[in-house]
C-alpha cells in the first residue's frame, strides 16, 4: 500500500504542476542556478505563500541585508511581516572591517564557527515549519575544507528532517560542479536558468527539476517569467492522445453557398483546417467566414488568436467585407488576442489556449498565422514538434480549429505547406493566385479531407466591398495550370 506523503504546496503558478502536488514536507531541497536567474525571488514568494496559509517561516540570509530583501520585494507587491528574517551578512554580526586581518589562523577556520553556530541558533529559535537559507554558497566560501561543509550540510539536513522542517538552500551551481556532496545530501535539486537567445537576442528562462526523492514529477525544461506579480512557470506538457469528443458529428457551415457544396455541406466539427495560400490571397478572411458563421448559427464561443494582425486591423477588413464581427466580439462570444511572438514562450501560448478552452468553454480557435507561431517557437525546438503538441491538445478536446500559413511562392510549383505539417491537418484548402485573361483572380480548392466527402474541384475566390463581400465562383471548368498559376484553355480534340 503506498504512504501517503504529506505535501507543501509551492504557490507559484505552473511550479505544483510540475511536482505533481507541491513539495514533500519535512524535506530539504536545492534550488540551484547563477547569479539573476531569480532564486531569491521565486524562494521569498514560496515563503510568503506559506505565510500566507499561516506557516512559521524561516529566512536566513548570508549576503544580502534584510533592508535590501525587504525593499527589492515592495515592486512584487511583498512585504516580510510575519516572516522571521534571521540576518547573518558579515556587517550585521559586526566582522568583516576594511583593516581586519587574520595573523594566527586561516580566515576560513576563524570565520567558518560564527556562521553555522547562527544557522543552527535561529532554526533553534523559530522552529520554522517552512526556512530558506540564501545561499549555501557562502558557507561554501567560509569552510576550512570540503571534508567539514559536507559534514555541517550533512547535519543542517538532518536536523531540518527531525524538526519536519521543509527547506530551500539556494546554492550557484559552480559549487555544485566542484562537490556534489550537497546535491547527494538532499532530497530534490531544482534548477533555474537563464539565457539570451541567439535567434532573438531576448533573455529566455526555464525552471527544471533534476531530482526529487519520494515522487513523480514533470521532466522536461519548462518556461519561466518574472513579472510584477513575481514568478511564472509554464509546464510543458506532452499532451496525450485519444479520442475526440465526437468528430464530424455535425457539419459547420461557411455561409457560402458554392463552398460548402465543394466542402460536401461544411467543415466537421472537432477537426483542424490548414488554410494555405501566398500574402494577401485571403486566408484570415476565410477564417473569419467560419469562425463568425460558427458563433452566430451554433451559439457557440470562439477565439481568434492573431500572430500579425491588430484587433481595429481585423475590424476594419471584416466590415469593409461584409462580415460583421464587431457585436462579436463586444459581447465576447468571439474574443480575439493579438499575439507578439518576440515575448512568447511555447508553453506559455498552449497555457493560453488550455485557458480559452476548458474555463471560458471556447470550442472554435483561429491561428492566424503559423508564420508567426513559428518565429515564436523557434528557440524551443522545432515548431512542427509544438504545433503537434498543440493541435493534440485541440483535437482531444473537441475544438474545430483553423490555422493559416503563407505559401512562400506566389505562383508556380505549389506546395500544402512549406513547414511539412499538412498531416496534422484533416482538412486543407489551398488559396492560389492566377493569371486569368490579363487578370489577377483568386482560386479555392480542397485538396483533403478527412471524415466526409469533397469535390475535387477548383472555384474563385472574389472579395469585393460590402454588400458583395465575400464570394465563391461557380467551378473553373475548360482550364489547366490553375494551380501553377497559368491557366489556359483545353482544347478538346474533335471527333
Amino acid at each position: 500500500m503506498p504512504i501517503d506523503l504529506k505535501r507543501c504546496p509551492v504557490g507559484i503558478p505552473g511550479v505544483d504542476e510540475i511536482l505533481k502536488g507541491g513539495l514533500l514536507e519535512g524535506r530539504s531541497y536545492l534550488l540551484a542556478g547563477s547569479a539573476g536567474t531569480g532564486k531569491t525571488i521565486f524562494s521569498l514568494q514560496w515563503l510568503i505563500h506559506e505565510r500566507d496559509r499561516g506557516r512559521r517561516t524561516l529566512f536566513i540570509t548570508l549576503a544580502e541585508p534584510r533592508g535590501d530583501v525587504s525593499d527589492n520585494i515592495q515592486g512584487f507587491g511583498w512585504n516580510l511581516e510575519g516572516v522571521e528574517v534571521a540576518d547573518l551578512t558579515p556587517a550585521r554580526l559586526g566582522e568583516g572591517s576594511w583593516d581586519e586581518e587574520y595573523h594566527i589562523f586561516p580566515p576560513e577556520e576563524v570565520e567558518s564557527l560564527p556562521y553555522w553556530r547562527k544557522v543552527c541558533e535561529a532554526i533553534e529559535q523559530h522552529r520554522p515549519e517552512r526556512m530558506v537559507l540564501d545561499s549555501l554558497t557562502q558557507l561554501r566560501f567560509v569552510s576550512p575544507d570540503d571534508f567539514q561543509f559536507r559534514q555541517k550540510i550533512m547535519l543542517l539536513v538532518a536536523t531540518l528532517s527531525q524538526r519536519q522542517c521543509t527547506g530551500l538552500l539556494l546554492y550557484e551551481p559552480l559549487e555544485m560542479v566542484k562537490d556534489s556532496s550537497v546535491a547527494l545530501a538532499v532530497d530534490g535539486i531544482f534548477r533555474l536558468r537563464k539565457e539570451i537567445s541567439q535567434a532573438r537576442v531576448v533573455g529566455l528562462r526555464d525552471f527544471q527539476v533534476e531530482k526529487m526523492r519520494g515522487s513523480d514529477f514533470l521532466y522536461g525544461m519548462h518556461p519561466l517569467k518574472i513579472d510584477g506579480h513575481g514568478v511564472h512557470v509554464f509546464p510543458h506538457f506532452i499532451e496525450k492522445t485519444g479520442n475526440s469528443t465526437n468528430p464530424g458529428e455535425t457539419l459547420i457551415h461557411s455561409g457560402l453557398p458554392e463552398l460548402d457544396e465543394m466542402l460536401g455541406g461544411g467543415i466537421e466539427n472537432g477537426t483542424t483546417t490548414l488554410i494555405t495560400g501566398p500574402s494577401g490571397v485571403g486566408k484570415s478572411t476565410l477564417s473569419s467566414v467560419f469562425i463568425r458563421t460558427s458563433v452566430v448559427e451554433r451559439k457557440e464561443r470562439g477565439v481568434y488568436y492573431s500572430f500579425e494582425e491588430s484587433r481595429n486591423s481585423l475590424v476594419a477588413r471584416c466590415r469593409g467585407l461584409g462580415i460583421p464581427i464587431d457585436d462579436l466580439l463586444d459581447n465576447q462570444s468571439l474574443k480575439f488576442m493579438r499575439i507578439n511572438p518576440m515575448e512568447l514562450y511555447p508553453d506559455q501560448f498552449l497555457h493560453q489556449v488550455r485557458r480559452d478552452v476548458e474555463q471560458e468553454g471556447r470550442t472554435h480557435v483561429v491561428i492566424d498565422s503559423i508564420r508567426g507561431y513559428q518565429l515564436a517557437m523557434e528557440e524551443f525546438g522545432k515548431p512542427v514538434a509544438h504545433l503537434h503538441n498543440l493541435t493534440t491538445y485541440l483535437n482531444r478536446h473537441g475544438v474545430t480549429t483553423y490555422l493559416t500559413i503563407e505559401s512562400e511562392t506566389i505562383t508556380g510549383t505549389m506546395r500544402a505547406s512549406e513547414l511539412v505539417m499538412s498531416h496534422l491537418a484533416d482538412n486543407i484548402l489551398v488559396m492560389r493566385y492566377a493569371d486569368y485573361t490579363g487578370q489577377v483572380i483568386k482560386v479555392l480548392g480542397c485538396l483533403k479531407k478527412r471524415i466526409g466527402y469533397f469535390a475535387p474541384e477548383l472555384r474563385e475566390f472574389i472579395l469585393k466591398p460590402a454588400p458583395e463581400g465575400v464570394k465563391v465562383g461557380p467551378v473553373l471548368t475548360g482550364l489547366r495550370g490553375i494551380l501553377a498559376g497559368i491557366p489556359h484553355s483545353e482544347i478538346v480534340p474533335s471527333e
